[in-house]
C-alpha cells in the first residue's frame, strides 16, 4: 500500500470514528488563501497532489479529487486512479458530485474555518433530496492522524515603510473607517492575510513566497483596530510603528472576540471570511453585513509610489532574467541541464541583484512536455532534462521590497520546428491584442479576454486558463479583483470593472499535450488614454506594459504578423535595450541587442 493510500484509509477510519460517512477536503487555510503555509496543505498531504488549486471528497467507499483544465495532467501523474476518481471542474462541482454519491442519510463534515458560507448552502442544497445532511467539524479529522504535521510558521513580522508602501497605515485605517460610516456599520472584520499586510504596511513569512503573516484584524469606524497575531511575530519596531491605536492580541483570541459586538453591525466578506466567522458573529447577537472586504479594491488601485516601485523592480528583475536567457542560449543547449539546474542558475541571478527577498512563486521550469502543463512544479523525481528538439518554459517572478514580479519566457533548445514557430506567433499575436487594447472606463476583463484568443482560435486552438490576473505590492503574485478570463475558464467571469492603475498580466499561452508548452507574460498597469477625434466626455483606457526582457526571436514566424504586430514588437524591444541595456555588459549585452534587433 503507497503512503497516500495509507493516509486515506485512516482518514476513512477516522471518520467512522466520529460518525462521518465523508469529509471535504479543501486547498486553502482560515483566511481562504490561494497559497497556505505548509501546517495547512492537507490536500498534498492527503492525496499527493500538489497544484495550487484543487479540492477532494472522501466517502467511505469512493473519493474524488476536484481540479480545472490547469491541472489536468499533473493530477493524474501525481493521484492515484486506485483510490480516486478525476473530476474537472466547472464542468461539475463539489456540490453536484455529493448529490450523486453522498449515501442516503450519511454525515458529511466540513470544517466550518476552511468553507464560506456560500460553499456550505451550495452543498447543503444539493444533499436535501438525498436526505443526507453536512457536518460542521470542531476539530478537522486530517490533523487528527498528520502525526508530523508542521506548526505554523514563527516568522515575525516586518514594517513595510512607507517609501514603498506610499501611504501610512493610519489614513488607510481611517478611509476604512469613513467606509464604515457611511454604511451605518461598526466594524469590518478582515481575515484575508494580504489585506491585513496591506493597511497595517506589515510584511510576514508565514506563507512561501507571500509576505503575509497569519492574523486577523477588525478596523472599527474611528480606525483603531485590533489586530490577532501571535505575540513572538511582533518585533518592538513592529510594536512601534503599529502605536496606540492597533490593539495587539493572540491570534487564537480571534474566535471570541467575535462573540463580543452584540447589537453591533459588523461587516465580514462572503468571499473571504469562513462560514466559522460569520457563526460566530451572529451566535454573539452581532448584526452581519456582508460585503466586500473594502481593502482589496482599494489594494488593487495602485499609488504613484507603488507604480513607481514596480517599475523598479521589474527592471531590476528583467536585467535578472535576461543574463539567464543568455545562459539558456549559450551553456543548456547541449543537454547538459535540467529543469532544476535552470531554476537554480534563474533564481542565482536574481540574487545576484542583492535586493531579492523571495520568489513570487515555485519557479516553473518546464521542459518538453513538461511545458504543456501549465502550472508544472518540478521535483527531484519529475526533473528532466532540457534535450535538443524542445522548449523551454520559464514562468517565475521575485518578490523585492518595492514590487513583486511575474513573467513567463520561453527558448527553443536547438531549432524549433515550424509548427513551435506557429504556435509561439499566435500567442505572440494575442499577446500584443492585449497590450494594445484601448476600451472604456468600466469595461470588464472578461470583456477583452476572446483578444488574446482569436488568433489562436483562428486556426482551431485554445488554451485553459485566464489571460491575466493582477498581481499584488510586494504581496500576493496573484491579487484580484481585476482579472482577464472568461466564464469557461479557470478564475471564473471576470466582472470587475478594469480601473485606472490596477496591474495586471497578459499570459495567453498554447499547451500541445505530451509535446511542449508556450506561454508570453508580462505585466501591465491600466492608464488612461487620450483619443484624438474621440468623445471628449468618454474616459478610455489602455495598458503600460511594466515587464521588459526579450522576446524569443527564433520563435517568431515575421510573415504572420500584421505591420502593426511588427512595429509593436520592434518598439518593445527598443524599451528593452533602453531600460536593461545598460544594466549589462560585454557578451550578455551583445547578445540581448542581437535578439533586440528589429524583426521583419
Amino acid at each position: 500500500m503507497s503512503i497516500h493510500s495509507a493516509r486515506l484509509s485512516a482518514l476513512r477510519d477516522e471518520l467512522q470514528r466520529r460518525g462521518l460517512d465523508g469529509f471535504a477536503v479543501p486547498l486553502t487555510d482560515e483566511h481562504m488563501s490561494e497559497y497556505v503555509g505548509a501546517y495547512a496543505q492537507r490536500l498534498a498531504w492527503l492525496t499527493g497532489f500538489e497544484g495550487s488549486a484543487g479540492s477532494a471528497v472522501v466517502l467511505a467507499d469512493r473519493a474524488a479529487i476536484f481540479t480545472d483544465g490547469r491541472y489536468t495532467i499533473q493530477v493524474r501523474e501525481q493521484v492515484s486512479a486506485d483510490d480516486w476518481a478525476y473530476v474537472g471542474v466547472p464542468a461539475t462541482s463539489v456540490a453536484a458530485w455529493l448529490a450523486d454519491h453522498a449515501p442516503a442519510g450519511g454525515r458529511i463534515g466540513y470544517d466550518p474555518w476552511l468553507h464560506t458560507r456560500a460553499w456550505v448552502r451550495e452543498v447543503e442544497a444539493a444533499l436535501a433530496d438525498t436526505g443526507a445532511v453536512l457536518v460542521p467539524v470542531e476539530s478537522n479529522p486530517i490533523d487528527a492522524i498528520w502525526s508530523d504535521q508542521p506548526a505554523p510558521s514563527p516568522a515575525p513580522l516586518a514594517v513595510q515603510d512607507e517609501r514603498h508602501a506610499g501611504v501610512g497605515s493610519a489614513a488607510k485605517r481611517a478611509e476604512i473607517g469613513d467606509w464604515l460610516a457611511a454604511r451605518g456599520a461598526d466594524a469590518v472584520v478582515l481575515a484575508a492575510l494580504d489585506s491585513i499586510a496591506w493597511t497595517l504596511n506589515i510584511r510576514g513569512g508565514d506563507v512561501d513566497h507571500t509576505p503575509v503573516a497569519l492574523s486577523y484584524a477588525i478596523v472599527h469606524a474611528d480606525g483603531a483596530t485590533d489586530l490577532f497575531v501571535a505575540p513572538e511575530k511582533l518585533t518592538e519596531a513592529v510594536r512601534q510603528h503599529l502605536g496606540n491605536s492597533v490593539r495587539l492580541h493572540p491570534r487564537d483570541g480571534f474566535a471570541a472576540a467575535l462573540g463580543g459586538f452584540a447589537g453591533r453591525t459588523v461587516v465580514a466578506d462572503p468571499n473571504g471570511a469562513v462560514a466559522a466567522i460569520f457563526d460566530a458573529l451572529e451566535a454573539g447577537g452581532a448584526r452581519v453585513m456582508p460585503a466586500r472586504d473594502p481593502v482589496i479594491l482599494a489594494k488593487a488601485i495602485k499609488n504613484p509610489v507603488e507604480v513607481a516601485g514596480h517599475r523598479a523592480a521589474s527592471a531590476r528583475d528583467g536585467a535578472a532574467l535576461t543574463r539567464f536567457l543568455h545562459w539558456v542560449a549559450t551553456a543548456a543547449q547541449d543537454g547538459s541541464q535540467t529543469e532544476l539546474s535552470a531554476a537554480a542558475r534563474l533564481l542565482a541571478f536574481r540574487e545576484e541583484t542583492g535586493l531579492l527577498l523571495d520568489t513570487s512563486f515555485s519557479t516553473i521550469s518546464a521542459t518538453g512536455p513538461h511545458g504543456a502543463i501549465p502550472h508544472y512544479h518540478v521535483t527531484e523525481e519529475s526533473n528532466a532534462r532540457i534535450e535538443p528538439g524542445q522548449l523551454l518554459l520559464i514562468d517565475s517572478g521575485g518578490q523585492y521590497a518595492d514590487g513583486t514580479t511575474d513573467v513567463t519566457r520561453v527558448m527553443p533548445i536547438g531549432a524549433p520546428t515550424a509548427e513551435m514557430r506557429d504556435r509561439f506567433t499566435r500567442v505572440l499575436k494575442g499577446h500584443i491584442a492585449i497590450a494594445t487594447a484601448i476600451f472604456p472606463d468600466g469595461t470588464m476583463g472578461g470583456q477583452i479576454d476572446a483578444f488574446a484568443r482569436r488568433p489562436l482560435w483562428e486556426a482551431g486552438l485554445d488554451f485553459a486558463h485566464g489571460t491575466g490576473h493582477g498581481i499584488g505590492a510586494y504581496l500576493a503574485v496573484h491579487e484580484g479583483p481585476q482579472r482577464i478570463a472568461a466564464p469557461n475558464y479557470p478564475g471564473g467571469q471576470a466582472l470587475e470593472p478594469l480601473r485606472e492603475g490596477m496591474l495586471l498580466s497578459n499570459e495567453p499561452g498554447y499547451y500541445k499535450a505530451g509535446e511542449y508548452g508556450i506561454r508570453i507574460e508580462n505585466l501591465v498597469r491600466i492608464e488612461r488614454r487620450a483619443i484624438a477625434g474621440g468623445d471628449p466626455d468618454r474616459i478610455m483606457l489602455g495598458f503600460e506594459t511594466l515587464t521588459y526582457a526579450p522576446i524569443e526571436r527564433d520563435l517568431i514566424d515575421p510573415a504572420l504578423l500584421t505591420p502593426t504586430e511588427l512595429s509593436w514588437l520592434n518598439a518593445y524591444h527598443a524599451k528593452v535595450t533602453e531600460i536593461i541595456g545598460p544594466q549589462l555588459d560585454g557578451e550578455v549585452k551583445a547578445w540581448l541587442l542581437g535578439k533586440c534587433s528589429p524583426v521583419g
